[in-house]
């Protein structure tokens, strides 16, 4: 199990993933997009993530004002935290989100309590801090299918529900790459075997819906891009296997919380099905010891998916 994270990696086309150095290393990107000395960043991480991105900039040769946007895939904090704080520190840039998620940048009172409920207060501190509105002049929504401009490129946002409805992703044709947040799922390093990547649907609360969320993954399969690039974690190619595993996977979590919706401890049998399931997954894929690996690596993603899936139960049962 290859367990070495850089902080920083270049790739082709004027990509670099920065770890956001979130929860652990490896866990957050925050990637950055150059064309032709013009930037735009994808997904700001924490607050505590802004210093290493104004370090990634530097050591890159790139000054703040040459940031003309920030996207947020969406307004989850590991993903949006740090925006607002970020935005401070880059005078030109303006951030583009999708129109369901603005009124949480613009007064993130809501985001915080709702974030407080899901992990309570001291580690809502620890891992946020204080977030900082974005003005509204700094704010752009998005529209599905809209193009924006950096350099001499055209980028592609789509809307892309499932993980949540204000989900968006970037498509870059030039580098033909994606820029995924959550909706292509999310890969560990730790946990490539033979140079293959091992991939696991992201089923958070509260508004994980599966039909949205597979319509959402083959319409990213579609664009036929060379490359995907997931904020957890960094860069992974072969698209049409991985494509696959989701769909499976997905629709897999779909039964078993249908077949653990009335049980007892609901929450803890579900968890453990999901958890024996990946393992199984992972000892097929060439995961060396794929028990302790997925407790390792996944322990924190199986316990939010649980929620998400348990929250979907609730939602759709009514």
């Amino acid at each position: 199990m290859n367990t070495a994270v850089a902080p920083r990696i270049r790739h082709p086309h004027g990509i670099t993933t920065v770890d956001a150095e979130y929860f652990r290393p490896g866990f957050a990107a925050v990637h950055l997009l150059e064309r032709g000395g013009r930037v735009a960043v994808i997904d700001s991480g924490a607050n505590s993530s802004v210093p290493l991105v104004e370090r990634a900039l530097a050591e890159l040769g790139l000054e703040r004002d040459a940031v003309d946007w920030l996207f947020l895939t969406h307004v989850h904090l590991d993903h949006a935290g740090g925006a607002g704080a970020l935005l401070e520190r880059l005078p030109r840039a303006r951030a583009l989100v999708h129109p369901r998620g603005a009124a949480h940048l613009l007064d993130p009172t809501r985001l915080e309590a709702a974030t407080i409920a899901v992990y309570g207060q001291a580690a809502f501190e620890r891992l946020y801090g204080k977030l900082v509105p974005i003005p509204a002049e700094r704010l752009q929504q998005t529209a599905n299918g809209e193009h924006v401009q950096l350099g001499s490129t055209q980028l592609l946002i789509l809307h892309t529900p499932g993980h949540a409805l204000h989900h968006q992703v970037l498509f870059d044709a030039e580098a033909r790459a994606v820029f995924t947040g959550d909706t292509f799922g999310v890969s560990y390093r730790e946990l490539d075997c033979e140079r293959a990547a091992f991939i696991v649907p992201t089923t958070t609360p509260t508004q994980f819906d599966p039909e949205q969320l597979l319509d959402s993954v083959r319409r990213i399969e579609e664009l036929e891009p060379e490359s995907i690039y997931l904020t957890h974690y960094g860069r992974v190619t072969d698209v049409p296997r991985l494509a696959q595993a989701l769909r499976e996977q997905i629709e897999h979590f779909v039964v078993l919380a249908g077949e653990h919706a009335t049980v007892p401890a609901r929450h803890e049998q579900l968890r453990g099905a999901l958890r024996n399931y990946l393992v199984a997954r992972a000892q097929v894929h060439g995961v060396a010891d794929a028990g302790a690996a997925v407790d390792a690596v996944l322990s924190a993603d199986l316990e939010l998916d649980t929620q998400g899936l348990i929250a979907w139960l609730d939602r759709t049962q009514k």
